[in-house]
């Protein structure tokens, strides 16, 4: 019987380990689409204090923060500590094709839902075509 080693593999196994007993940087998950008019993004955060939510637009980019408390408690021990605590952020950069000034930011079950309408600019729209015959005009719709 052949064994195949791979040295490696170890060295993985313990940083995987390592980086689910302490996360380094909270995460926030996302979900981003567009339906009919607007974009939206979604992201996960059970647990954090709404009025701890900091939405900012600078440039194109925007920010969210938002921090979630810990349990503490003197006669406290840990048996499992797998939900990161403190302040998380996440960037999004904006295209041009945003109102940036109708965003709408609503959290509700712990999730964070930001509404971002298509530019006025980027919506399709009718062209109307002028005809003129005889020294008359015509105006048709385009379609």
């Amino acid at each position: 019987m052949v064994r195949y080693y791979d040295p490696l593999r170890d060295m993985n196994r313990l940083m995987d380990a390592a980086f689910r007993q302490a996360p380094t940087s909270p995460s926030m998950p996302l979900d981003l689409y567009r339906k009919g008019e607007n974009y939206y993004a979604q992201i996960d955060l059970p647990g954090v204090n709404p009025e701890t939510i900091d939405i900012d637009v600078e440039d194109r980019t925007l920010t969210v923060r938002a921090e979630r408390a810990g349990v503490e408690g003197e006669d406290m021990e840990w048996l499992t500590h797998e939900r990161p605590v403190g302040t998380f952020a996440r960037q999004l950069t904006l295209g041009y094709g945003v109102a940036l000034d109708k965003i709408e930011a609503d959290y509700a079950d712990g999730v964070l839902t930001l509404t971002f309408p298509v530019a006025e600019e980027l919506k399709p729209r009718k062209i109307q075509v002028r005809h003129k015959d005889d020294g008359k005009t015509i105006e048709a719709e385009n379609n």
